[in-house]
C-alpha cells in the first residue's frame, strides 16, 4: 500500500513538472509572438496613419534648425523627409531639447529620432539604429585668444560647455574637463565668446556651418579627432520592420544620387560614412 501511495505521489509530481514546462514553453512562444507582432505593428501603424513622427531639436544648424522664415529645415530634416517619402508617408516633426529626445522616444512621442545621434555600444544596447547616414569628427573649440588649450589633453581642469547626454560630453569628461551643461551648440559658442567657459567639443561640420554664418565669431579650432564618428536614425528597441524599411530607403537615396544632392547642398561634399 505504501509503495502504491509513493508511486501515485511520484506520478503526480511528474505531471505538475510537465504542466509547468508546457506553460513556460507556451509563455515563451507568446512572448516571441508578441515581440514580433510589436515590430510589425509599429511599421503597419506608420503606414496606416500615413505619418512617421520624428523627434529633433530644431536648434542645431546645419542639421536641424529654423530658417529666417521660421521653417524647420537642415540636413537631418531633409534626410528624414526623403526617407518618409520613400516609405509612402509624411514626416511629422516634434521638437524638443537634446536631453529630452531619448525620453520622448521611450515615451512613444515619436517613432524615430533624426538629430545626429552618434552610434555607440551603450546606445545600441537600448535602442535600434539605422545604417549610418553621416560621418563627422569632433573638434575642440576655444576662444580665439586662448593659447593655453592646444589639444584635447589640455582640457584637464578646464570648463567645457556640453549637452550632457551627447558623445561629446563623454569625450570632454574623459579628458578631465569640468562640464557646464548647455542646450545647444549656439549657447556653447556664446559662452566661449564671453569667456564664461574655456571650451566646447562639438561636430566639425556644425562648426564650419556656424563659422560660415558668423565669420566674426571669436572662436577657433584647437584640436580635432583623427577618426570621425558615424550617426544613425534612432528607434526604440525591436522596431524591426520599420528599421529595415528605413535602411532600404537610405540605400536607394544613395544609389540614385538623392543623398549626394542633399549632402552637397548643406556641406559642399559627400559626408556619408566611408
Amino acid at each position: 500500500m505504501k509503495k502504491m501511495v509513493a508511486l501515485l505521489s511520484l506520478l503526480l509530481a511528474f505531471t505538475v513538472v510537465l504542466s509547468a514546462c508546457g506553460s513556460n514553453t507556451k509563455n515563451e512562444a507568446n512572448n516571441t509572438d508578441n515581440k514580433s507582432s510589436s515590430q510589425e505593428n509599429l511599421y503597419d501603424k506608420v503606414k496606416k496613419d500615413g505619418v512617421l513622427t520624428v523627434g529633433t531639436e530644431g536648434t542645431y544648424p546645419p542639421f536641424t534648425f529654423h530658417d529666417d522664415s521660421d521653417k524647420l529645415t537642415g540636413f537631418d530634416v531633409e534626410i528624414a523627409e526623403e526617407v518618409a517619402k520613400r516609405l509612402g508617408v509624411k514626416a511629422e516633426f516634434k521638437e524638443t531639447q537634446w536631453d529630452g529626445l531619448f525620453a520622448g522616444l521611450d515615451a512613444k512621442r515619436f517613432d524615430m529620432i533624426a538629430n545626429q545621434v552618434g552610434i555607440n555600444d551603450d546606445r545600441q544596447k537600448k535602442y535600434d539604429f539605422s545604417d549610418a547616414y553621416i560621418q563627422s569628427g569632433a573638434v575642440l573649440l576655444v576662444h580665439k585668444d586662448n593659447n593655453d588649450i592646444k589639444s584635447f589633453h589640455d582640457l584637464k581642469g578646464k570648463t567645457s560647455a556640453q549637452s550632457l547626454t551627447s558623445n561629446y560630453n563623454d569625450l570632454a569628461e574623459s579628458h578631465g574637463a569640468k562640464v557646464t551643461g548647455i542646450e545647444g551648440f549656439s549657447q556653447s559658442v556664446q559662452l566661449i565668446g564671453s569667456k564664461r567657459v574655456d571650451a566646447t567639443i562639438n561636430d566639425k561640420l556644425s562648426f564650419l556651418d556656424y563659422k560660415k554664418q558668423h565669420p566674426d565669431a571669436p572662436i577657433k579650432v584647437a584640436d580635432e579627432e583623427e577618426n570621425g564618428a558615424a550617426s544613425g536614425l534612432m528607434f526604440r528597441k525591436d522596431s524591426g520592420k520599420l528599421v529595415d524599411e528605413v535602411n532600404k530607403a537610405l540605400k536607394a537615396m544613395k544609389d540614385d544620387g538623392t543623398y549626394a544632392k542633399i549632402s552637397d547642398k548643406w556641406f559642399g561634399e559627400d559626408v556619408s560614412p566611408k
